[in-house]
């Protein structure tokens, strides 16, 4: 029997860029946007703040546009300050490279297990979905959703009885399978 696992974001990650009022390099998202218009041009940026000073950083999302390029349902959805939008936002490559940001996930994300007790069963096949690109360690994933130790997941890998089609080793935020044998 296959259990399924999600990776699930829990809030928006926070934004490494360095702070040009403090020392901070951490900024928080909070989901607020602003739209500018210049005739028929206009420019929208995420909003966020620095997790030392409070001051507010620009990210820029779109960049004298026209008017008519922008789809109305995203212009809508920033206008309403959608949190969703933000954290699609946050996650689009390109958004990240023309504002020099990386993403911390550090305690912005959890692990649904759906609650499945496999410590009786001889081999467990595991399914491991992710909701958001988020990076994580496989190792770390399957620690937690087994309660074993990360050390012990190590131990498992090198004797065989944990496998899987992806190298577990590094991290991953794309969907994988893997298979523990006790």
């Amino acid at each position: 029997m296959l259990n399924d696992w999600v990776v699930m974001p829990t809030c928006l990650p926070t934004v490494l860029r360095r702070c040009a009022a403090c020392a901070s390099d951490r900024f928080r998202a909070n989901g607020k946007f602003r739209v500018n218009a210049h005739h028929k041009r206009l420019d929208a940026w995420l909003l966020v703040l620095c997790t030392a000073c409070g001051d507010t950083a620009k990210l820029t999302v779109l960049e004298r546009m026209n008017v008519r390029s922008v789809q109305p349902e995203l212009l809508d959805r920033m206008h309403v300050n959608d949190p969703c939008l933000a954290a699609e936002l946050l996650q689009d490559p390109v958004v990240r490279r023309r504002n020099r940001i990386a993403l911390d996930w550090d305690n912005a994300w959890r692990l649904d297990t759906g609650g499945s007790d496999h410590q009786d069963r001889d081999v467990i096949d595991v399914s491991v979905r992710f909701a958001a690109r988020i990076p994580v360690r496989p190792v770390r994933l399957i620690a937690e959703g087994c309660g074993l130790s990360r050390a012990e997941v190590e131990r498992l890998i090198t004797e065989g009885k944990l496998v899987s089609a992806v190298r577990l080793s590094g991290k991953l935020s794309v969907d994988f399978t893997f298979t523990l044998k006790h």
